[in-house]
């Protein structure tokens, strides 16, 4: 199997990891930090935004995995690697935004009035 193969089931695992918290967050109906949030990725993108980000993103891993579907244990390890990583990754990183917005004593929550 070509090496392209192998990177592509990795990006499809990354793509599905990176809709889920978007998409929940979003019909969950909260705010979030999205590439679309100003600054991106520290600011926060409306529910709406964050429901159409997340969806996009478990669309495109949805066609990547149904084009490349992995065919040997090495693919599903991408498929697994890809997804691990950037779960990894982005509670690292949505861990320390969030973690500075409660020391700081904004909340993206609002209480109702």
């Amino acid at each position: 199997m070509a090496w392209y193969f192998y990177l592509l089931e990795f990006l499809a695992g990354a793509l599905l990891a990176n809709g889920v918290p978007h998409f929940v967050q979003g019909v969950s109906g909260n705010s979030f930090q999205s590439p679309f949030a100003r600054p991106p990725g520290v600011g926060e993108s409306s529910a709406v935004s964050n429901v159409v980000w997340g969806f996009a993103n478990l669309a495109g891993g949805a066609v990547l995995l149904s084009c490349f579907k992995p065919q040997s244990e090495t693919g599903w390890m991408a498929f697994g690697a890809g997804a691990l990583l950037l779960s990894v990754a982005m509670a690292r990183y949505f861990g320390r935004v969030r973690g500075q917005r409660r020391q700081s004593g904004s909340s993206s929550i609002e209480t109702p009035r």
